[in-house]
């Protein structure tokens, strides 16, 4: 490195983001993600013993990815590459594998490519990387806030081991920003500013578990504030909102008011409601509830309160959370409005949930009663001489697939579990086995 590309590097470190500024570089200095690099963990103990495997980085914006690879890249003594997919192409791809080769030849150094927003790579340029990373010319470092499952071809997983990084803890953030308050070096130390102490809470919370969101809000709010009398700036509730673009909304994740929204929701889809189902979807989505709880809510709600009436409604749930994860925000927003008013729109029946509840109440009442000896399964060995299988009546051998025989142990002969409602598709399933059972009744 000359003297001048020693300074453009000094002063693009003093001129960038507070978030780059602010970036770990040491694993002690990463927020969160204990259940990856606690120090008894895999990718703790590789890291310190400077022997990292191929892996990929998943999970959301500002979590942490590529400053565990800063970190990896400040603790090997490997020679560390970087290239992000958005624009990197073959050619490039070409000269590190060229370096490294020569490296690995000449001095016995290993290289490691760290490649962010790896899923925007197409197929062709990750099986270009494929031969290289089996062979050990590179070890592999991706980032990517995409399900790898779904982004990165099955061959690199395969010689990758893959950590999910989690939306950083609160307590977390906040510290992460008093810190970048009070640090004269890296921090806004210099500036003599103080955050109240709403205005951390806000911050932190409605960030969302990304810290480049917090500290972003954060320096524009030190760079924009004037000066107060004492000479200080003043970071304030309403200064923190201006930052963001948000207005604070009273939904503490853990309290009475997230129980009371969520129960609210619910009850608004289970009420045929829409307009309220997505009138407090909207509120949790702006107070920063994941999507992943929200969704589980209403795949729930599809199935318990919904159920048979319209069969479709659990399908389009689970599609809705599937969909929801992959995507992220803000379009998962769009994917979970369709689904609650999908779910708030259908006939309800709670008779299949109804129905499970009193099977365990029974079974609780009765224990493990004998199955009837034609149920039995009469394939493994002696099963047949036993008995097993005597008997049973094949359904499709009979008019309409359907026969009377005893299902249910004789004790509990006659008992009902599942009576369909006469709503929606429910309907058409109580007349269907109603006609079944007076069928199989005139033949016999």
């Amino acid at each position: 490195m000359d003297l001048f590309e020693y300074m453009r590097t000094a002063n693009m470190e003093k001129e960038s983001p507070l978030a780059a500024r602010m970036r770990p570089r040491t694993l002690e200095e990463v927020a969160g993600q204990e259940h990856i690099i606690g120090r008894d963990k895999l990718l703790y103990r590789a890291i310190k013993a400077d022997k990292i495997s191929s892996v990929i980085f998943y999970g959301p914006p500002g979590t942490g990815k590529t400053t565990l690879a800063k970190v990896i890249a400040n603790t090997t003594s490997a020679e560390f590459t970087q290239i992000n997919a958005t624009v990197a192409g073959k050619k490039d791809m070409e000269e590190v594998v060229a370096k490294a080769k020569d490296l690995q030849g000449m001095y016995g150094r290993r290289t490691i490519l760290f490649i962010d927003e790896i899923h925007r790579f197409n197929k062709g340029q990750q099986d270009y990387l494929l031969p290289f990373v089996e062979d050990g010319t590179l070890i592999l470092i991706g980032a990517t806030t995409e399900n790898p499952y779904f982004e990165v071809n099955g061959a690199l997983l395969s010689r990758s081991i893959i950590f999910e990084l989690k939306p950083i803890p609160v307590e977390a953030v906040k510290e992460l920003l008093k810190k970048a308050v009070s640090d004269p070096d890296r921090g806004m130390g210099a500036y003599d500013a103080v955050i109240d102490q709403d205005a951390l809470d806000f911050l932190a919370d409605i960030a969302g578990g990304d810290a480049r969101h917090a500290l972003n809000a954060l320096e524009l709010g030190v760079m924009t504030t004037d000066r107060s009398a004492d000479g200080k700036i003043h970071i304030t509730l309403e200064t923190a909102q201006e930052c963001i673009q948000k207005r604070a909304v009273r939904y503490d994740k853990t309290g009475d008011n997230h129980y009371d929204t969520i129960s609210a929701f619910i009850k608004s889809m289970r009420g045929s409601d829409p307009d309220a189902a997505v009138y407090y979807l909207a509120r949790m989505l702006y107070a920063g509830e994941q999507v992943t709880f929200i969704a589980r809510r209403i795949m729930i709600c599809a199935a318990e309160d919904v159920g048979n009436a319209d069969p479709q409604a659990l399908s389009v749930a689970v599609s809705a959370s599937l969909a929801a994860e992959r995507v992220g925000l803000p379009e998962a927003q769009i994917i979970l409005a369709q689904a609650a008013s999908y779910v708030a729109c259908a006939p309800k029946s709670n008779a299949s949930s109804e129905a499970v509840f009193r099977a365990l109440e029974t079974v609780e009442r009765t224990g493990n009663l004998p199955i009837p000896a034609h149920l039995q399964d009469a394939h493994y060995k002696g099963a047949a001489k036993l008995g097993h299988g005597a008997g049973y009546k094949y359904a499709h051998d009979y008019p309409d697939h359907y026969v009377e025989q005893q299902y249910l142990p004789y004790e509990l002969t006659g008992q009902e579990f599942y009576s369909p409602s006469g709503n929606g598709y429910e309907v058409k399933i109580r007349e269907h086995m109603k006609r079944l059972k007076e069928g199989a009744g005139k033949r016999s």
